[in-house]
């Protein structure tokens, strides 16, 4: 496989079977914990949007945890975006620093997604978290205290671990760290070593 910009990765047939993994219903029960977690912290949340969806396993949990929500999500891959575009969720087919909408959103999120971005493309995705919330930025990804990357699946260029959410908070002044956790992959409830961080916008 050609060493593809990590845009043109999941657009293309990786993303496509990423989409088989990305499938179960243990992932679906673990992402109901995980969010119900992370909405005990959170005043009130009637809209969200979900920026790199997939097939759109958080948004199913996210709509049983919350049906009167408004739910957006964006995908950059045209067959998860395909999968997505079938749930109760207004779907988005771009890429995340493509993606424009004047709509702004109680709660935006990513999980398992700012560690696949390039990272000369982080400061964007940084600045489209922060346009489209007027309450809080959820970031569930692999934390490292400095940038790192790692090979993926073989693939190098592809994977990056870092402090995501501490990157927000000293690029925008009016963020405030208000709950942050672990999910362990080999806990009841498992998600892949998720470390997440809920930002409040004051």
């Amino acid at each position: 496989m050609p060493n593809l910009h990590p845009r043109d990765f999941w657009a293309g047939q990786f993303g496509d079977e990423y989409i088989d993994r990305n499938i179960s219903d243990q992932l679906f029960a673990s992402n109901l914990h995980f969010f119900s977690n992370v909405l005990k912290s959170c005043l009130s949340v009637t809209s969200v949007i979900e920026l790199g969806a997939n097939v759109g396993m958080n948004i199913k949990a996210l709509k049983l945890l919350s049906p009167e929500s408004n739910l957006h999500a964006v995908e950059i891959n045209k067959g998860a975006y395909n999968e997505l575009s079938k749930l109760d969720c207004t779907a988005h087919n771009s890429a995340i620093e493509d993606f424009y909408i004047s709509e702004t959103f109680d709660l935006v999120f990513t999980k398992g997604v700012l560690i696949h971005i390039a990272p000369e493309n982080l400061d964007s995705v940084y600045s489209k978290m922060y346009e489209l919330s007027k309450k809080y930025i959820l970031i569930g990804e692999y934390y490292n205290p400095s940038p790192v990357e790692l090979t993926y699946r073989g693939n190098e260029g592809k994977l990056f671990k870092r402090d995501f959410a501490g990157d927000l908070l000293s690029k925008f002044s009016d963020l405030t760290l208000i709950d942050y956790g672990f999910a362990y992959k080999r806990g009841p409830f498992p998600q892949d070593d998720i470390t997440w961080f809920l930002l409040e916008k004051n």
